[in-house]
């Protein structure tokens, strides 16, 4: 395990976009799938606004770890459980980050019945 630089956190924390893949059993990297990424204190998160039965999170709960690409940036990770007392301000977060979308679009990231299905990245060195 490594940190993130605060260059990473700058750059993919302000990211409209993050790119997420999973590391296959055989040690390949299965397909990216676009999603948004919220940034709190020097952590970085993503939430399944499909719920648990996302492909992508259900690959990513499988395999533990992956790379990901944002802001530039390209990095292997660990995905680990989102901390439960962070998720208010994690909400926060991306309200203020994606408020410009229709709130029934950001509504598919906060809330309750989206805490289950956060995702903690975690850096890993290459």
């Amino acid at each position: 395990m490594s940190s993130w630089t605060a260059d990473e956190l700058d750059r993919i924390g302000e990211a409209e976009e993050l790119q997420l893949a999973s590391y296959r059993p055989d040690g390949t990297l299965g397909p990216y799938t676009i999603m948004w990424v919220a940034r709190t204190g020097d952590e970085l998160y993503t939430r399944s606004a499909y719920g648990p039965e996302a492909r992508w999170y259900r690959r990513a709960l499988a395999s533990g770890r992956g790379r990901i690409r944002a802001g530039g940036v390209e990095r292997d990770v660990s995905f680990e459980p989102g901390d439960p007392g962070g998720n208010e301000p994690l909400d926060d977060e991306y309200r203020r980050k994606y408020g410009r979308y229709a709130d029934d679009i950001v509504a598919t990231v906060v809330g309750p019945h989206r805490y289950d299905v956060t995702v903690r990245l975690a850096p890993n060195e290459a």
